[in-house]
């Protein structure tokens, strides 16, 4: 299954999306119905905190230090926070919607997800088949001869399992937000990025990725899987060294190139092109914009030079590595050791209800989200949230028209930027259809193989066409937020409407510090270092004078700079040119709800609530949201591939680029976390 993202758009989320490392039910049941809330009486989890640490020493730890000593990640999980409370909690009710569904299929809707799920939790007979189900994708790679063969496989990966070194993927064209287009991007590794084969210090992932590759091969009888494994490791290096890096991968003006389809051989020779189209069944297609454009001729003659029983090995290798979660125990638990134990250094998988009810929720989500919507998202938490929202757009509104470094001309294409602001809350107005869609309670292989199909379909199916603005990127159910730049909208699902995040019932100070602040960072990515690059109506362009771009470009160097400092585990950085959109977004959304919150106060005195001010409230409620503890390779995972910095950094340094919280905690320059006035990142 063959997929791509559109980096810089993709990652204006306020976390990387959550797949698996969620928090028990058991352990931390706040949000559940009955149940204690951890959050105290007025929203903040006083007992957290460790006082014996001065705020301007380590903010982190006097916000949540005796929290994060006395709190464990659980085995089935690589890290623990908030998001993953959420997400666990949301994985029990879905849970509970999916059982209801298959207890009593009131419609075809309900049918397929009870026979989704019933096919996932019917391990006797996934066992039983053991690897009979790869029977007929791994003739299709034995019987392929030549590149071209090779080519029409990577495109039918599109729709099933198996890789591609290109990925094609379809999202609102960026210069022409109102259609959709074909994108074309960079794929086929195994490791989870370039950095992983190039870079000495993640030799013992390869040796590690090496072994698996061998034991797969082996498990699926290919011949001679040690050399072929060797083979692979060695032909995916050499692709990895063609591939744009991840830094590269965030300058959304740079991944919009489009070429005609017909051009294709002659930009990238080394490739059967057409062929390569006809697999994926968009032959029609006449243009398509190529992302990582500069990457894609080398990587097409990487191919062209990679002998054919080597690509078939990678190929094979690929078809189990992705099957593997649907196959018997002995397939998941190989790719397990290495993708979660060595890669992510989690100790055990999840429970298999809990990868049951991800794999409904990934392929019928829409379905579990009409009913997870009515039971759990009462309609006054979106009203609480619409005034909110509008609340932290006048607050960045007041902000643009008085920030001193621009110029009018850019201000007031700015201005009309934020005028044009679209806000969705909650879930969308209208659901996915999933007609047409076969599910059978006794073919778990088959269900996903369908599944992948009946979605790629859907995808090409919009090419060309309008873009719906009904539609929406996630879930309701999903822990996250997003702001998506063609079509300028910020986008808060019903999930994330919680504690710590929102609580109707919490001191408003504490609301703002945390949804607040999560709505404040939305909208600064619609003006952070590649969202300040489409315009009001979405298009892709430099509205900008060249004087104010340099000024901002200034700004977010010195912001850049805090972060490069930032060492999370010894030896390894922050990333503050990959991090920069997400660390502008924290410092804007976070300034932004400050403002909002003060505001909101209509000139009077913020209380004082258990000796706390408004204001320190504000910024313990955001240090709230980013309590996380993370294992050490998947915190290594994460500052090697994810724009977003590490949950610790998050809740410590944004506030070190904000006078107020200097005033707040009464933070002096012989404190380790001050910055002095002149050095803070001052951009919006």
């Amino acid at each position: 299954m063959t997929r791509i993202r559109l980096m810089a758009a993709c990652s204006a989320c306020i976390v990387v999306a959550l797949t698996g490392g969620a928090a028990s039910a058991q352990e931390h049941s706040h949000g559940l119905p009955g149940a204690p809330s951890p959050f105290g009486t007025w929203g903040f989890d006083l007992a957290g905190r460790d006082t014996a640490v001065k705020p301007g020493d380590d903010f982190n730890e006097y916000a949540n230090g005796t929290y994060l000593r006395t709190t464990e990640i659980p085995a089935d999980k690589a890290r623990f926070g908030p998001f993953d409370v959420l997400y666990e909690n949301a994985q029990g009710q879905l849970k509970a919607i999916i059982e209801s569904s298959a207890a009593n299929p009131v419609n075809a809707n309900a049918q397929k997800v009870g026979a989704l799920y019933a096919s996932f939790m019917d391990e006797a007979r996934v066992n039983q088949l053991a690897a009979a189900p790869l029977a007929a994708d791994l003739a299709a790679v034995k019987a392929v001869t030549d590149h071209a063969g090779m080519a029409r496989l990577m495109g039918q990966s599109h729709e099933g399992f198996g890789a591609s070194l290109f990925g094609i993927d379809v999202f609102e064209d960026l210069q022409k937000p109102d259609m959709n287009s074909a994108y074309l991007g960079q794929g086929g590794l195994g490791l989870p990025d370039r950095d992983y084969y190039l870079k000495p210090d993640f030799a013992a992932q390869r040796e590690a990725y090496l072994a698996y590759l061998t034991r797969t091969l082996t498990a699926i009888g290919w011949t001679d899987p040690a050399k072929s494994a060797a083979d692979i490791l060695a032909f995916e290096t050499k692709v990895a060294d063609k591939q744009w890096t991840t830094v590269e991968r965030r300058q959304i003006d740079k991944l919009y190139n489009p070429a005609k389809a017909a051009d294709l051989p002659t930009l990238a020779p080394g490739v059967d092109w057409a062929a390569f189209l006809s697999g994926a069944k968009v032959s029609d297609v006449e243009t398509l914009v190529l992302m990582e454009n500069t990457a894609i001729p080398g990587i097409a003659q990487v191919f062209a030079d990679t002998p054919i029983e080597t690509l078939k090995a990678w190929q094979a290798f690929n078809v189990v590595d992705q099957a593997s979660p649907y196959l018997s125990q002995a397939f998941v638990d190989s790719r397990f050791e290495f993708r979660g134990k060595t890669l992510r250094g989690q100790p055990e998988n999840r429970p298999r209800w809990n990868r049951g009810v991800a794999l409904v929720d990934g392929q019928l989500g829409e379905v579990l989200a009409q009913e997870y919507v009515r039971l759990h998202f009462p309609a006054s938490s979106k009203a609480q949230m619409e005034a909110l929202v509008g609340n932290i757009r006048d607050a960045m509104t007041e902000r643009l028209k008085h920030v001193d470094w621009m110029s009018e001309p850019t201000r007031e294409q700015a201005l009309y930027k934020m005028s044009k602001f679209g806000v969705k809350i909650g879930y969308p107005d209208k659901w996915r259809s999933y007609d047409g869609l076969e599910l059978k309670p006794d073919d778990l292989y088959g269900n996903v193989e369908r599944s992948a199909a009946f979605e790629w379909d859907y995808k090409r199916g919009k090419i060309g066409k309008p873009v719906d603005p009904l539609e929406w990127g996630m879930t309701p159910q999903t822990v996250n937020a997003y702001y998506n730049p063609p079509r300028n909208e910020i986008v808060f699902p019903a999930a994330i409407l919680q504690a710590p995040f929102f609580d109707p019932n919490a001191d408003p100070a504490v609301n703002y510090g945390g949804i607040g602040a999560v709505i404040g960072h939305e909208i600064t990515h619609g003006f952070d270092d590649q969202g300040r690059k489409s315009d009001g109506d979405g298009v892709l362009r430099d509205w900008w004078t060249p004087q104010d771009a340099a000024r901002f470009e200034e700004r977010a160097k010195v912001l850049g700079a805090i972060y490069d400092k930032l060492e999370p585990i010894p030896g390894v950085h922050v990333n503050g040119e990959l991090t920069m959109g997400e660390n502008i977004a924290d410092l804007g959304g976070l300034l932004l709800a400050l403002d909002a919150y003060h505001k909101s106060l209509n000139g009077q005195p913020a209380p004082v609530i258990d000796g706390l001010t408004g204001d320190q409230r504000v910024f313990l409620g955001w240090a709230q949201v980013w309590r996380e503890k993370s294992r050490e390779a998947a915190l290594k995972e994460q500052l090697t591939t994810d724009p977003h910095s590490p949950g610790p950094v998050r809740a410590a340094t944004s506030p070190r680029n904000i006078d107020a919280w200097y005033a707040a905690f009464g933070v002096s320059p012989d404190q380790k976390e001050y910055i002095a006035p002149d050095a803070r990142a001052r951009i919006w």
